[in-house]
């Protein structure tokens, strides 16, 4: 098989439509009019479609699959394979972004050679390479994703990721708004039917399909008559946080809970039954029912003062933290790599994975809080708040909130 076509495949198709053209009688003299009218005469019958000069076919990639591998099982010589991902390379392509799943379009002459290989790695990105006589010539084209800001609203019925995909939106939704409260309220202990939800996101769009989501640039969450709101602000480092409209962060010094979802299965109390030893024994933690391996968070910036087998608190994570407090994370399945003691470790960061290891009786993370000492209730627990904007920034700031928040207003009212 040779590497190349004989010619360049857009000149050869140019040819072949002029041809065509030639033949239909395109360029044919009009004829002089008939002296004596007669029947109409049948139409000619139409003639035959040129016959198409190139083949497409589409390849999914397997997983372990590159660019070379996936050409040669296709056909294409060694060298001419090696020539494509050259090309794409110089052409600034990360061939890296192969991921299983990506399409692969490939063009053929009729007798056989490559003459085209089209990658699309992102909806903004594309690459084609085409084979001509000085060799293989790569295209690139990228589109401009077009931003909408959109309203997004609803009511909690069974659960927050049920009521965002009622609406057809992503559960990555989800997962952002949780983030954006995180520090104010425990989605995992305090959602309930009735809650509203609505915001303001960046929607990207390739023409009329939707791609994916930008920036959520202000949400209210409304739960128990309690409106939480949170603000989108860039700060010098070109970092986004989010501040109440009054400029105050809504990321405090600890996370309401160090699982992002689950439900609580036992409260902190001084006079539980024990489920395993028996009588009534203090309960100072609160218990998050969750699957085996669901990872669990550090609720705050700390250093671990210990981190394995610990009695019956099964694999235990200890840290310590500002101000006084430590955190206990109990009964895992496993640790994350790189816990031991004198380690740090940064709010949100993966510590452990939920188990059901020691005094037990069931998948659980067992989570603890104590202060100087003694242990207090991690629900009722009044955390430092974050930084404040202020300042030049902070009337900015405030200004932008109020037009953003009176904006969602009125495209969803609760």
């Amino acid at each position: 098989m040779r590497a190349m076509p004989r010619r360049p495949v857009l000149l050869a198709l140019l040819a072949t439509l002029l041809l065509a053209g030639a033949t239909l009688g395109v360029f044919a003299p009009p004829k002089s009019p008939r002296a004596v009218l007669g029947p109409i005469p049948a139409p000619p019958a139409p003639a035959d479609p040129p016959a198409p000069t190139v083949r497409t076919s589409v390849v999914t990639l397997r997983a372990g699959d590159t660019l070379t591998a996936v050409l040669t099982r296709l056909g294409f010589a060694r060298r001419a394979s090696n020539d494509v991902v050259i090309a794409l390379r110089a052409s600034g392509a990360d061939l890296r972004r192969l991921r299983p799943h990506d399409t692969l379009e490939v063009t053929w002459t009729l007798d056989g050679e490559p003459a085209a290989v089209r990658w699309e790695p992102s909806p903004w990105l594309g690459f084609a390479a085409v084979a001509t006589d000085a060799g293989w010539q790569v295209r690139r084209g990228e589109t401009r994703p077009d931003v909408r800001v959109e309203a997004v609203g609803g009511e909690v019925h069974r659960s927050l990721f049920e009521a965002i995909e009622a609406l057809g939106e992503s559960p990555r939704l989800v997962v952002e708004l949780v983030e954006i409260f995180s520090s104010d309220f425990d989605f995992t202990a305090a959602t309930r039917a009735g809650d509203r939800f609505r915001l303001l996101v960046e929607k990207r769009y390739a023409g009329e399909q939707f791609v994916d989501y930008g920036q959520i640039l202000v949400a209210q969450y409304l739960s128990d008559g309690r409106v939480l709101t949170g603000v989108a602000h860039e700060g010098a480092a070109r970092r986004v946080a989010y501040y109440d409209p009054d400029g105050r962060s809504l990321k405090k010094s600890f996370l309401k809970s160090p699982l992002e979802f689950t439900r609580i299965t036992s409260g902190f109390t001084y006079a539980r039954p024990h489920p395993i030893l028996g009588g009534v024994r203090p309960h100072l933690a609160v218990d998050y029912a969750a699957p085996i391996g669901t990872p669990v968070r550090a609720v705050a910036d700390g250093t671990i003062l210990g981190a394995g087998w610990n009695g019956g608190n099964g694999i235990q994570v200890h840290l310590r933290h500002r101000s006084g407090y430590e955190t206990q994370y109990n009964h895992l399945a496993r640790l994350a790599a790189g816990m031991r003691a004198g380690a740090r470790v940064s709010q949100r960061q993966v510590i452990g994975y939920v188990g059901s290891t020691g005094l037990s009786t069931g998948p659980h993370l067992d989570y603890r809080v104590a202060k100087d000492g003694r242990f207090v209730n991690p629900l009722g627990e009044r955390f430092i708040p974050g930084e404040p904007l202020t300042g030049a920034e902070h009337g900015r700031f405030v200004k932008e909130a109020r037009t953003l928040v009176g904006r969602l207003e009125d495209a969803s009212p609760f």
